[in-house]
């Protein structure tokens, strides 16, 4: 499909009951907010993502790099399919039992050391499969951020590799991705057969869009072109939301 066609179906509905959706949440479902804790759905979104869950027989996931703990806490009352820790933990159906191997000792050794390292103004926040700093309070502290997580995980790097993200370097464990969680679950209905779709905001992102793309899907990138140029584009969390609505009118 070229670009044109591809920006093409973000208006052209006539496919999407064939469709299987792959949602990021911060920065593409709701607004990145000051602290990760502070983050909140805004109002309209939850009756939307169920109606479409309804519409698409069960047929959409929310692959998040947080825990899917804290997935289900912002979507409340909502537990959906899909992947939390950039695929580290996998839930297959909608309020079913999440599956969460243990961490590599690796991990605990390299967040204690991040842990210890961090500047001031700097948030740690240890996920067990991954371990995420955020600067949004501070930007000016990127390059010292991104220099002392690579120090931190330099012993370990067999075991984990670094991502960077919005205002955000994560440690995580190596062979756990966003683009594994999308083929776990297309491997499975409601998933299978469908023709996958994933939306997402920044490079944490890219190993989905990968994924859907070699299945002959849709990746519809969030925001700015900083990554992923060219193909279907949504400006920010609003338009995603708006764009979500129609969908789900649409459909119904």
């Amino acid at each position: 499909m070229n670009v044109s066609a591809m920006i093409a179906m973000l208006d052209d509905f006539s496919r999407a009951a064939d469709w299987a959706l792959f949602l990021d949440l911060d920065g593409t479902l709701i607004d990145i907010a000051s602290e990760p804790a502070k983050a909140r759905a805004p109002a309209g979104l939850v009756p939307v993502l169920e109606g479409l869950h309804r519409s698409l027989h069960g047929a959409l996931a929310v692959v998040s790099g947080r825990s899917l703990d804290d997935v289900d806490r912002i979507l409340q009352p909502l537990k959906l399919p899909g992947a939390g820790q950039h695929g580290a933990e996998l839930r297959r159906l909608r309020g079913g039992r999440v599956l969460r191997p243990r961490p590599p000792s690796a991990m605990r050794r390299i967040a204690e050391r991040v842990i210890a390292t961090m500047p001031e103004g700097a948030l740690v926040e240890d996920k067990g499969h991954s371990i995420a700093v955020h600067y949004r309070r501070a930007p000016h502290l990127k390059r010292t951020v991104q220099a002392r997580v690579a120090r931190a995980l330099a012993p370990d790097r067999r075991e984990a590799h670094v991502l960077h993200g919005k205002m955000v370097a994560e440690v995580k464990t190596n062979g756990i991705d966003k683009g594994r969680a999308v083929d776990a679950l297309m491997a499975l209905p409601p998933f299978r057969g469908r023709v996958p779709v994933f939306l997402g905001d920044d490079r944490t992102d890219e190993d989905g869009f990968a994924a859907v793309l070699r299945r002959g899907g849709h990746a519809v990138r969030v925001g700015d072109d900083s990554f992923f140029p060219g193909g279907p584009c949504l400006a920010d969390p609003d338009a995603v939301r708006r764009w979500l609505g129609a969908l789900r009118n649409a459909l119904d």
